[in-house]
């Protein structure tokens, strides 16, 4: 639960040092820091993808799953959720941002997307190194989404916590059932998508990685899959 805890204080810490910074953090500044963070992330994506030992199931995982997600437009519906949602806590009266504004915009900002997912489970799995990454990128958002939306965006700090808490039990609850074998394929899925995740943030991409997915849940099917086979495991 470590990766958790820092992600969801650096949220908190963030929103409170933007509330005390309504002259705005320098754009520029937070660009430059966003898109060498967005390197980093590509660097620890590529790392990881050398946990898993076959290729194989890489591929399959990732082609079928893909296809899964594109068909249904995972990405697409998960962004057009979260639009509903802002949409329905937005204030429309004119008196500047309410606690709740701040709180749905941040929550949906730091807890949408496979980074939070992929990197929650790897924290079940002992390894905090994605939320670390998580909770610099969170740290820098929170600043700026609170010069505009004020201490609500701190309140969303309860909604990181509860969420990647969650998935990070869920983790750690089906951990004795997986070898180290299937959690490094796992990892290499995921480290995939992180990859894709720091090109996006680079401004290199713009791909749908929500569409990617399904690919994780795929990953212990084809594992079993593969083993039954010889020569393929």
């Amino acid at each position: 639960m470590l990766g958790v805890l820092v992600n969801t204080a650096t949220v908190l810490l963030g929103g409170l040092i933007g509330c005390f910074l309504k002259k705005g953090f320098p754009k520029r500044v937070a660009d430059a820091i966003l898109f060498a963070l967005g390197l980093c992330i590509v660097y620890i994506g590529i790392d990881g993808m050398f946990e898993g030992s076959n290729t194989l199931i890489l591929i399959v995982s990732i082609a079928i799953g893909t296809t899964i997600g594109t068909a249904l437009d995972l990405d697409g519906r998960i962004h057009r959720a979260a639009h509903r949602i802002e949409e329905r806590f937005r204030k429309t009266d004119g008196d500047g941002p309410s606690l709740a504004d701040g709180m749905v915009s941040g929550s949906l900002l730091f807890c949408v997307g496979a980074m939070t997912i992929v990197g929650s489970l790897n924290a079940g799995f002992g390894d905090h190194t994605m939320l670390f990454i998580k909770s610099a990128l969170d740290f820098v958002s929170a600043m700026m989404l609170s010069v505009t939306l004020g201490a609500g965006v701190m309140l969303s700090s309860v909604t990181v916590f509860l969420l990647q808490g969650a998935l990070a039990l869920l983790a750690v609850g089906i951990r004795p059932y997986m070898g180290d074998a299937l959690i490094g394929e796992l990892t290499c899925v995921g480290s995939l998508m992180v990859a894709v995740i720091g090109l996006n943030m680079a401004g290199i991409t713009k791909a749908k990685v929500a569409d990617l997915l399904p690919a994780l849940v795929l990953v212990p099917l084809f594992y079993w899959l593969f083993g039954l086979i010889p020569g393929l495991s």
